[in-house]
Order: C-alpha cells, then sequence, then structure tokens
C-alpha cells in the first residue's frame, strides 16, 4: 500500500490503501525475511548503471550489513513499495543535521529505483512524494535527491517532476 505509515515496531507488512494506484504497495522494515534483500538487490541491479556496481558475485553479506545499520538508525527509512509480492520499487530517505540554514535537518533521497514493468504509472511519483512529505513531517527545512549523471531517464523524470511542482506553487 502506498503511501507507507510510520510502522509500528519491527512490523513487515503495513500501509494504507491509496486510490492511486491499482497495486497493493507496502513498506517493509527489517524485521522481513532475508529474501527481500536478494529482491532489494536485484531491483538495483536492474539497469545498465546497476549492472555494473551491485552483487553480480552473490555475495549479499554487504547488503545485510546495510540494511541492518540502516534499520537501526531512526535517521534513515529504507522503503520498498511491493504489488503483491513483487517488489516493484524502493527508495533510502536519510535526515541529515547540518550547521547552514540555522542548524536546518536535511533530507537525502538516494537509490530510488522502479521496476522497468512498473514504470509510467505514477509510481515514481508517489513514491517521490512521500519522501518530501515524510522529509516535511520530519521537520526538514530543505529535500536533496541524488541521481547520477547517467541516468538520463531519471534526470528527465526528476527534471519533470520539480517542473510540475513549480507549476503547482
Amino acid at each position: 500500500m502506498w503511501p507507507p505509515p510510520e510502522p509500528p515496531a519491527r512490523d513487515c507488512r503495513h500501509g494504507a490503501p491509496d486510490d492511486a494506484h491499482a497495486g497493493r504497495l507496502a513498506r517493509r522494515a527489517a524485521a522481513c525475511p532475508a529474501p527481500d534483500i536478494p529482491a532489494l538487490v536485484a531491483l538495483l541491479a536492474d539497469d545498465p548503471l546497476g549492472v555494473t556496481r551491485e552483487a553480480a558475485d552473490g555475495d549479499l553479506s554487504p547488503y545485510r550489513r546495510a540494511f541492518d545499520l540502516l534499520d537501526a538508525d531512526p535517521a534513515h527509512v529504507l522503503v520498498v513499495a511491493v504489488d503483491g509480492d513483487a517488489l516493484v520499487g524502493t527508495l533510502q530517505l536519510s535526515v541529515l543535521p547540518g550547521l547552514a540554514r540555522r542548524g536546518a535537518l536535511c533530507a537525502q533521497v538516494e537509490a530510488v529505483r522502479v521496476a522497468a514493468a512498473a514504470r509510467d504509472g505514477g509510481l515514481g511519483t508517489a513514491m517521490i512524494e512521500w519522501a518530501v512529505g515524510e522529509a516535511r513531517r520530519r521537520g526538514c527545512a530543505l529535500v536533496q535527491l541524488t541521481t547520477d549523471k547517467t541516468r538520463v531517464d531519471a534526470r528527465r523524470f526528476y527534471e519533470r517532476w520539480v517542473s510540475s511542482r513549480r507549476a503547482k506553487a
């Protein structure tokens, strides 16, 4: 379900219905079964850049270690979107303290991926809007989004999203 609500402690699946999307989308916390890690890695590797730098050797231990660190720190949240049992999207939201802007919190959104079969249906937009709303809820004054300059389609999506937000303002 999307958007994901604030999770109860160590719950694996939950969410609120979203009329804008047909799939069943949910947030999963680190208490989820280990098979989620291979699905996340497969999603991260499912593009020309990811296939060159994600676990081609099958060693998932660095991902499990990172997953445990993310789960242990409330400043970071790893969100996945699922449709039935299929993982169709993910992003990481990190809240960072800073001295600039009078000590404002800043949110960083990264590792945004939507499965190829789930693109062009509004899921990416819903995920980014959720991340911005969650950053606002957490008191962030600024939201930063990172992407690799070679991800031309992702950059085009983000530029289109920013333009649409400016048009609404």
